[in-house]
């Protein structure tokens, strides 16, 4: 957590590999998702044409593609925008796209900048569960935000400040 410009979005950008370090090293074990605070989507796709191009680069079968994504539809409540091009979706749609994407492929550390902006109460409570869930199949999950009010739901807090992590 951290105020803006404290660091929290360049630090997420570099553990993925979207910005080189100015010193130190990043070293990845095992499959990261990312879902980036602005969504990175396609306006002339459709929810479905985004799962599916994004289980080709994450080298899912078609069948793992395919029932990957039938769950996050449920898990999300999206699916009736499953046919809809991201230029006809809200914000809250295209946040749920942006995290699908992120879990499509079953991460081992999924990292998430702001990803709740955008969600309504119903969405909140089900991405609360959707971390729980991660977090008892043993995945980590880093959570990025400016402010958190929910500090049961966190193994671990650390602030960003000035681009240092600190202990609150």
């Amino acid at each position: 957590m951290g105020e803006n410009g404290s660091g929290k979005s360049t630090l997420m950008k570099i553990l993925v590999g979207a910005l080189e370090t100015d010193a130190g090293r990043v070293q990845v074990s095992g499959r990261i998702g990312y879902c980036p605070q602005e969504p990175l989507l396609y306006e002339r796709l459709t929810c479905d044409e985004h799962l599916e191009l994004f289980g080709v680069a994450y080298q899912l079968t078609p069948d793992a593609s395919t029932t990957a994504a039938e769950s996050l539809y449920e898990s999300l409540g999206f699916g009736r925008w499953r046919d809809s091009q991201v230029a006809e979706l809200s914000g809250g749609t295209r946040a749920k796209l942006n995290l699908a994407l992120a879990l499509l492929a079953d991460p081992d550390v999924l990292l998430l900048d702001e990803p709740y902006a955008g969600f309504d109460w119903d969405t909140y409570q089900r991405f609360w569960e959707l971390t729980a869930e991660r977090r008892d199949a043993g995945r980590s999950v880093l959570v990025v935000s400016h402010f958190v009010t929910d500090h049961e739901r966190f193994d671990r807090l650390v602030e960003v400040r000035d681009g240092k992590a600190l202990s609150p």
